[in-house]
């Protein structure tokens, strides 16, 4: 049996074990892909409907093609521009040409059973919401129903750690006023500030 189908804007030919490259699909290899769009099916010398009709196929490897030299030139306006390209392909091979159930039979391996159920198995309970089972612990630690005291911050006190470095800047800024500055008395009057005399005649 084979099959026309359109992928990438491309038109194929195939036949089950065939080999195609055709453009990049996503996909690693060994992934299986569904090509939907059969344009025609045949058997021998007889087509038939392509309603429902898929192909099965395996991706075989990721890879690129030849590399195109891309040059472009405009003549007397001093304009080159060289660049090159590989284009991304994907070579596929085609496991089966089938209905979709069929094709979906081949290409799926069967999934194994697991284990059944326990039917003596409990629902898990539904988790209360914090704050109620905040609630519930204060009223049983008032009540003395839970045993043991509930345990203190280890964080200092972060008011007490706020308070303590502008106590300690108040206690250094009487010893830096206390310190005399340097006599500003036989220091050079400023440029600007100097009057000029005038000249003498």
């Amino acid at each position: 049996m084979f099959a026309v189908v359109r992928t990438g804007g491309k038109q194929y030919r195939v036949a089950p074990g065939d080999k195609i490259v055709v453009e990049k699909l996503d996909g690693n290899a060994g992934d299986q892909v569904t090509l939907g769009d059969v344009l025609l099916a045949g058997d021998g010398g007889s087509l038939k409907s392509t309603s429902g009709l898929t192909v099965a196929a395996e991706i075989i490897a990721q890879a690129k093609g030849d590399k195109v030299t891309v040059f472009k030139k405009r003549r007397r306006h001093n304009y080159r521009r060289k660049q090159g390209h590989r284009q991304l392909h994907t070579i596929l091979r085609i496991v089966a040409i089938g209905d979709h159930k069929a094709a979906a039979k081949t290409a799926a391996p069967k999934a194994e059973p697991g284990p059944a159920p326990k039917a003596d198995a409990k629902p898990a309970k539904s988790a209360a919401p914090a704050s109620e089972t905040a609630e519930v612990t204060a009223a049983q630690h008032e009540a003395g129903e839970v045993a043991g005291t509930p345990t203190e911050n280890p964080a200092p006190d972060q008011a007490k750690a706020a308070k303590a470095p502008k106590a300690a800047a108040k206690k250094a800024a009487p010893a830096k006023a206390a310190a005399k500055s340097p006599s500003t008395k036989n220091a050079a009057p400023a440029k600007g500030g100097a009057k000029k005399s005038p000249k003498a005649k």
